[in-house]
């Protein structure tokens, strides 16, 4: 099934308001895409309203994001020490160094050095083979997609709910196979006017397969719910 017709079942099955998006980390030369300074999270944004990326670690501006997504080193020394101060008395995400470093480590580790780009673009867009797909839906839509997810084996995924939206939506799956939800930090969620409704659902494009091939069968799909008679109240 080409990129289009899965952006077309997804989009008529689950009336999606935003794109699903392909992200794939890869060292080949990609042409098509908007090549300018941008942030990770904000380019998600425009890739969910149809808009297509190529970033790297020259055009990638938020230090975060490279170091999430594999453009540049861990923090340590100096550099983390400000990182640090910034999170609990800049930003205010969490309340001490310790509950920030629990937030690192407790994880899945950055890709670091992964690759040499991101592509980032709408699936009906995509020309190279997507890593992963990301639904920018409300939470029926979420429910509906790990449904469908875990039709076939049944297997609730990990999750990875908080810590930097590129790191939750993004890296998370790529680095552990894992389908995941998650509703991103509260800095790129209002920085960048994500919707108040909007959760971020990731999912590993080597399931998504599967996950359509279950639309059929399966009522959160478009199958329909048959009550057997002993189960009908009268």
């Amino acid at each position: 099934m080409k990129y289009k017709k899965q952006a077309d079942v997804f989009k008529k099955v689950l009336g999606l308001k935003y794109e699903p998006m392909t992200i794939s980390f890869t060292n080949d030369e990609v042409q098509e895409g908007r090549y300018e300074k941008i942030s990770i999270c904000k380019a998600m944004k425009f890739a969910a309203e149809g808009e297509s990326f190529i970033i790297d670690e020259d055009v990638s501006t938020c230090p975060g994001g490279n170091h999430y997504c594999g453009f540049s080193e861990p923090f340590a020394g100096k550099q983390k020490r400000k990182l640090q101060k910034f999170l609990t008395k800049g930003e205010k995400l969490t309340g001490s160094i310790v509950s920030f470093e629990r937030m690192r480590k407790l994880t899945i580790p950055p890709a670091t050095d992964l690759s040499d780009r991101i592509v980032m673009c709408p699936l009906e867009k995509a020309e190279i083979r997507p890593d992963m797909i990301l639904f920018l839906c409300n939470a029926e839509q979420a429910c509906r997609l790990i449904t469908l997810d875990t039709y076939w084996d049944g297997l609730s995924p990990q999750q990875q709910i908080i810590g930097a939206l590129c790191h939750s939506a993004i890296v998370y799956t790529i680095m552990s196979g894992n389908t995941n939800m998650t509703v991103g930090d509260w800095t790129a969620r209002s920085h960048q006017g994500f919707e108040s409704d909007v959760v971020f659902l990731s999912v590993p494009y080597e399931r998504v397969h599967n996950l359509i091939a279950a639309i059929p069968h399966c009522s959160a799909g478009d199958a329909d719910i048959v009550i057997p008679e002993e189960f009908r109240s009268d």
